[in-house]
This record gives C-alpha cells, sequence and structure tokens, in this order.
C-alpha cells in the first residue's frame, strides 16, 4: 500500500469543506470534488473563508493560509482522483447515494488506493458491496466542525484489511486529531450513543415536558455540556439525524430509535436548523429565537 500523499474528497458541502481544509494544512493535496465545478468551487471558497477568519483572529498565518489554498483543487468530474492514495466520500447520509458514488469511484480509483466513508451511521460491511475491493475500504468518521473537533472514528469493517486501517490511522494523526475505533455496528460509538438523546429531547419537547429553552440550558448545565440537545441538533441538521435515526432504527430493529414525530415534523417543512436558516431555532436574527 503506497503512501498517502494525495487525498481526494467527495462532497464539497460542510463536511467535505472541512476535511480538505485540515488536510491541506497538515501538508496533504487535496482534490475536492462534487457534481459540478460550480458546488466544487463553492465548497473551496468556503475553506478560503474559514482561513482568512482564521488569519484575522491571528490563529494562522498569512502565508499558512495562502500554502494550504494552493493544496486545494476544486473538481466537477471524478477522474481527478485516479491520483489519490485516499479517497473519502462525505456525501448526503443516504446509502444509495453513497453506493451509486463508490460504484462510479471504483474505476477511476488508483491501485492500492484505499477508499473511505465518511458516514455517520451506516454500517460500513454493508457499504463495502459497492466497492470493487473490500480489503481497501473503510469508515473515517469526521464530527463538525472539522477544523474544530479533535475526534475521528475509524470503522474496519468485516474484510477490511489491517494495513488500510494502518495507513488512514497514520493519515488523522497527522491532521492533529485523536482516533477511536469502532467495531462495525450502526451509528459506531459517538452516534450510538448522541442521537437516542437528541432524539429523546425532541420528544420532550413534542410532549410538552418543557420548553425548548428549557430543555437546553437543563441539558447544557445540569450535564456539563457545551449546548442544548436541540441546538445541537440544529447544528448537525435536522434531516441528518433523522437519516441516522432511520439507519439505527432499521438496521438494528429496535423500537428505542424510532425518531420523535415532532423530529420528522420539522424535517418535512424544509426546517432543517442552522444550514436552512430555521430549524427549533430561528437564526434569521441576530439572535437565534425558539420556534416553538
Amino acid at each position: 500500500m503506497t503512501e498517502i500523499r494525495v487525498i481526494g474528497i467527495i462532497g464539497a458541502g460542510q463536511m467535505g469543506a472541512g476535511i480538505a481544509q485540515v488536510s491541506a494544512q497538515a501538508g496533504y493535496d487535496v482534490i475536492l470534488c462534487d457534481v459540478d465545478l460550480a458546488r466544487a468551487e463553492t465548497g473551496r471558497d468556503g475553506v478560503a473563508r474559514q482561513l482568512g477568519k482564521a488569519v484575522e483572529k491571528g490563529k494562522l498565518a498569512q502565508a499558512e493560509a495562502d500554502s494550504a489554498m494552493a493544496r486545494i483543487r476544486a473538481s466537477g468530474e471524478l477522474a481527478p482522483l485516479s491520483q489519490a492514495q485516499l479517497v473519502i466520500e462525505a456525501a448526503t447520509e443516504r446509502e444509495d447515494i453513497k453506493r451509486t458514488i463508490f460504484a462510479n469511484v471504483g474505476g477511476v480509483l488508483a491501485p492500492g488506493a484505499i477508499m473511505a466513508s465518511n458516514t455517520s451511521s451506516i454500517p460500513i460491511t454493508r457499504l463495502g458491496q459497492a466497492v470493487p475491493d473490500k480489503g481497501r475500504f473503510l469508515g473515517v468518521h469526521f464530527f463538525n466542525p472539522v477544523p474544530a473537533m479533535a475526534l475521528v472514528e475509524v470503522i474496519r469493517g468485516l474484510a477490511t484489511s489491517a494495513e488500510a486501517v494502518a495507513a488512514v490511522e497514520t493519515y488523522v494523526k497527522r491532521l492533529g486529531k485523536k482516533v477511536v475505533h469502532a467495531f462495525d455496528a450502526p451509528g459506531f460509538v459517538v452516534n450510538r450513543i448522541l442521537l437516542p438523546m437528541l432524539n429523546e429531547a425532541v420528544f420532550a419537547l413534542g410532549e410538552g415536558v418543557a420548553n425548548m429553552q428549557d430543555i437546553d440550558t437543563g441539558v447544557r448545565l445540569g450535564l456539563n455540556h457545551p449546548m442544548g440537545p436541540l441546538t445541537l441538533a440544529d447544528y448537525i441538521g435536522l434531516d441528518t439525524c433523522l437519516e441516522a435515526l432511520n439507519v439505527l432504527q432499521t438496521t438494528t430493529r429496535d423500537p428505542k430509535y424510532r425518531p420523535a414525530p415532532l423530529l420528522v415534523k420539522y424535517v418535512e417543512a424544509g426546517w432543517l436548523g442552522r444550514k436552512s436558516g430555521k430549524g427549533f431555532y430561528d437564526y434569521s436574527g441576530a439572535e437565534p429565537v425558539p420556534t416553538r
């Protein structure tokens, strides 16, 4: 297995752009892909804004920001990914979309290259059915926002080789992140524990146990969490939370993962959290305002 020098990323949204940023800052060359060049360039522009803010705050030298940006190339095609030794899929949390991506990337993947998914909940062995070499496929789950969050879950599928795991662990550590290894179970470690808590907070809101602010304040102060569960759900994206809960419920057949009806209703309304401007809170003003 060759040394990882070039990182390919599929999906230039918040997660993909974040992975591109930390990879470039760590000295890797990055190919940031999306369905078209405009979306890929939008993701790259987002990285430039984040690096610019870091420079303004004195956390990063301008020369370092410029060097990182020079390492990121945007692409609306998959063909350039043939240059990468590690390709990370960071698309939406839908299994059908991810499988299609893996099948398409398999046609351009370089010999010996590793393919990874940033899935937050879908079993790796199952996703691996769509890749050409299951021994070189694994999960590498970053957390949002990627530049600020210190943790990465590395998930080994049933057929994943030890060499692939070791290579990705070396990559993650070079980013300055902490690795935790998870067995291939839906939700892995963090989301297996987190999502039922977020979901229960929505159940409590829907049943009138407390209002939105008191639920968030109670958990934040009572459990010493940095933010309340409803605020966190908005930050993650309510559609992402719902998709992950559906994966957990469908895969485990355990009713404890049944999505709260109010969560479903918000997603149906298009109130997806911060990314849509409205979720459990309305973000259109200077301060977030509860929507219920």
